[in-house]
């Protein structure tokens, strides 16, 4: 779940709503960014950014059984990350996206050099959709992430599902 607009306040309304909402299907809830809002909450993880806490300072405090993801751009940072106990990474953005103001481009060879460097699962991240996922083929990731795709869509639920299937054929 991504906020940055809200007050704390407001977040961690709307969150306890989707954390019941998710619990209900057993979906993990992952609050980005705010460690502070995850707990809260009592959600299963969080997603920190470069700029946000250190993973392993958010280790330290959540303990090993909470999902820690990390956004990484580079290998070293992936490496960082995986070190400091992060247990998956977002990868990205592969193609613009209007959910970021500032898009830093990661490249689809980046992304592939990236799975093959960490042992933990690697999601790719960034703009996104049915019809540019082919890009992807080949590379060892574990999942996409997307955003705008569904939310712009006339059908989101139908995308969903065209997602899924394409993500299932892409994912090793």
């Amino acid at each position: 779940m991504r906020e940055k607009n809200r007050s704390t306040r407001e977040y961690i309304d709307l969150a306890n709503k989707v954390h019941e909402i998710a619990g209900h299907y057993n979906i993990p809830l992952i609050i980005d960014d705010r460690i502070d809002v995850a707990m809260a909450v009592k959600s299963e993880g969080v997603h920190l950014g470069q700029s946000d806490m250190p993973i392993k300072v958010a280790r330290k405090i959540l303990g090993n059984d909470f999902i820690i993801g990390a956004t990484t751009k580079t290998v070293p940072q992936a490496e960082e990350a995986y070190e400091q106990g992060a247990d998956y990474c977002g990868v990205g953005a592969i193609y613009p996206t209007t959910t970021k103001v500032k898009t830093v481009i990661t490249s689809p060879q980046t992304l592939s050099e990236i799975c093959s460097a960490v042992p933990i699962p690697v999601n790719a991240i960034g703009g996104l959709n049915k019809n540019n996922l082919s890009v992807l083929e080949g590379i060892k990731i574990s999942g996409i992430c997307v955003v705008s795709a569904i939310m712009h869509s006339e059908n989101p639920k139908r995308e969903t599902e065209i997602l899924l299937d394409l993500a299932r054929k892409l994912v090793c």
